[in-house]
């Protein structure tokens, strides 16, 4: 389940940015910021499907449109590729203020080029990916006719035609992007950079990938996006891009998640240690000794169901030492049981000595397979009631509670 909303916050200059944050229901993996391309917004079909699928993985992303581009305050007359990326970097300072870091800077065309130049003034961006990107800013003008570029040079501005829809491009624009250096921040990241690039891209050559590719330096990867337009107009080609963004920034990001997410182990003397993750409002760390495992609440509950709830663990309990048992009974009868199986549901029902209050019912459907009687399955059934956890709960239990002083 994916979870989105509508985000703005302040660009380079003070105008507010239009984004959308989507991210698992469950914590992610590793926080995203994505830029567009050229003259395109943020609901353009390669960012938005590049984006969800990148959430099937378990990284949320951050799309935005650029200052004057899309639902964004500001005039796009007024900006430049240098613009482009201070609101890069505004939106990594939203998404760190917000959630503690941005991990990966995905960038599509333009906006892959400008994520380079930005990754230089984020050193806690762990991965960079592009996405059919030049490997200079400047080749952005060719979508500009030489006659209108003469227009620019001569009276400082021009209204120019860019994908049917018409822009006003200055001369400082112009003059911004033939300024801007972006193999040189390449050679600077000193990170992954993964280079992805369509071989029969027609708006920017393959040729742009080789540069990028040359410029910088190890670790450095590139992928072939085949048979795939500039703008990824097939969704199997932008589902593709993002499955192998999500598998090669993986080794990257996974050993840190891991490391911050896990807890620590319980004291000495206990046998489980419960521990707030200190994401959404209810979930957990649930530690023993050997295991790491989650607890958390359904959305419908206020949670991010990022694991099971606790009734379900205790139901879990339940079944799981039903099973164990009937194993260790048919074992040491040797008889022929080939599968145990159990589900359990959980209920609050009216109690029906005490008016007013609720008694909790446990009910267990008990499968076993195999070439048993019919009083070996009678007895079997007779066995699953003899399990620890089902006497526990049946019999009730006492609870000792007290403070830790230390905490």
């Amino acid at each position: 389940m994916m979870r989105s909303e509508k985000i703005r916050f302040p660009g380079h200059s003070g105008e507010e940015l239009a984004a959308r944050l989507e991210r698992p229901a469950h914590t992610p993996k590793a926080y995203a910021l994505f830029a567009h391309c050229f003259s395109c917004s943020k609901e353009v079909l390669a960012a938005t499907r590049v984006s969800r699928r990148l959430v099937e993985h378990g990284i949320a992303v951050l799309r935005f449109d650029f200052t004057g581009l899309g639902a964004s305050d500001g005039d796009f007359s007024n900006t430049n590729f240098t613009s482009n990326v201070e609101d890069l970097v505004a939106a990594a300072d939203y998404l760190k203020s917000e959630f503690g870091r941005v991990d990966l800077l995905i960038g599509h065309s333009l906006g892959g080029a400008a994520s380079i130049v930005a990754a230089t003034r984020l050193p806690g961006v762990k991965a960079i990916a592009t996405l059919g990107a030049p490997s200079d800013a400047s080749h952005v003008l060719h979508q500009i006719s030489t006659c209108d570029l003469e227009t620019i040079h001569e009276d400082g501005h021009a209204e120019v035609s860019l994908a049917g829809r018409p822009f006003t491009i200055r001369k400082q624009f112009v003059e911004d992007v033939r300024g801007a250096n972006v193999k040189e921040a390449a050679g600077q990241l000193k990170r992954p950079l993964l280079v992805m690039h369509a071989p029969l891209d027609e708006v920017v050559g393959i040729e742009n990938a080789t540069g990028l590719f040359v410029a910088a330096k190890h670790p450095k990867s590139f992928v072939s996006l085949d048979r795939a337009d500039h703008l990824l107009t097939r969704q199997e080609d932008a589902e593709y891009a993002a499955d192998m963004i999500s598998a090669w920034a993986g080794r990257y990001l996974s050993a840190e998640t891991e490391a911050a997410e896990a807890p620590p182990r319980p004291l000495e003397g206990y046998d489980v240690r419960v521990e707030e993750t200190g994401t959404g409002n209810y979930a957990n760390h649930v530690a023993t000794a050997s295991h790491l495992l989650r607890a958390d609440e359904p959305e419908d509950h206020g949670g991010m169901n990022t694991g099971p709830s606790p009734f379900q663990y205790l139901s879990a309990a339940l079944g799981a030492c039903t099973t164990m048992t009937l194993r260790m009974y048919a074992d040491r009868k040797d008889w022929p049981l080939d599968l145990a199986r159990v589900n359990v549901s959980h209920k609050k029902v009216d109690h029906p000595d005490f008016p007013g209050k609720k008694l909790d019912v446990f009910e267990r459907l008990i499968s076993v397979k195999g070439d048993l009687t019919d009083e070996q399955r009678d007895r079997l059934l007779e066995i699953a009631d003899k399990c620890p956890v089902h006497k526990t709960l049946h019999a009730g239990s006492a609870i000792e509670s007290r403070l830790d002083e230390e905490s």
